[in-house]
């Protein structure tokens, strides 16, 4: 009778397979995590940095109001595909840092139905991102607005006291914050059937 001798050399082999099939699955799973947290880490990065023009939030008014001002400047845009008008009620206006500041957009919107938009924002120069401090704003927030209807957007904010003891901010005299609002998709119709019910006029 003939005894089977196990492949010693093959176990070894093995080990190797189901451990470097073991890492492929660890590193897989990592990067399919880093793919989920990688736009919310960007996010919190330019919010705590101020990169890319990307402003701050701040709960309330700062402790100090200092006598330089800062022009600061408003621009709206819309994005492809929505047929609103938005524009702010004013160009620009003199803040002085800290001084907190109110300053109203406006949309209306010109087709015959209901429609729905979202708006992101900027500010330049891109360095100053980070002394713009919002507290309230209608950014990032579904506007849905109805047939011919015409809403008042505030957006309330400072030029953080600190502008004045930055290397980048000492010779800044005029900062722009800029909004272009975005068409969403409603379970009914494609943003492409938004038409505009007359032409677009000043609000």
């Amino acid at each position: 009778m003939t005894e089977t001798v196990p492949d010693r050399a093959a176990s070894p082999s093995r080990r190797r397979d189901v451990l470097v099939a073991g890492s492929a699955g660890v590193f897989a799973a990592f990067m399919v995590g880093m793919a989920y947290a990688a736009v919310p880490l960007y996010d919190w990065f330019c919010r705590a940095t101020g990169f890319g023009g990307t402003t701050q939030v701040a709960a309330g008014a700062p402790g100090q109001v200092l006598d330089r001002k800062v022009t600061v400047r408003f621009d709206a845009n819309i994005g492809a595909g929505l047929a609103w008008q938005f524009e702010p009620e004013r160009t620009s206006i003199k803040a002085r840092l800290g001084e907190v500041v109110t300053v109203n957009y406006r949309a209306a919107n010109l087709t015959a139905r209901e429609t729905h938009g979202i708006a992101g924002y900027n500010v330049t120069p891109l360095s100053m991102g980070i002394f713009f401090q919002k507290i309230n704003c209608f950014c990032f927030t579904d506007q849905t607005l109805q047939a011919g209807e015409k809403r008042d957007m505030a957006v309330v904010f400072y030029i953080d006291p600190k502008m004045a003891q930055d290397a980048d901010g000492k010779d800044v005299d005029t900062i722009t914050l800029s909004y272009t609002f975005h068409p969403l998709r409603d379970a009914q119709r494609p943003v492409a059937d938004n038409v505009p019910a007359s032409r677009p006029g000043r609000i």
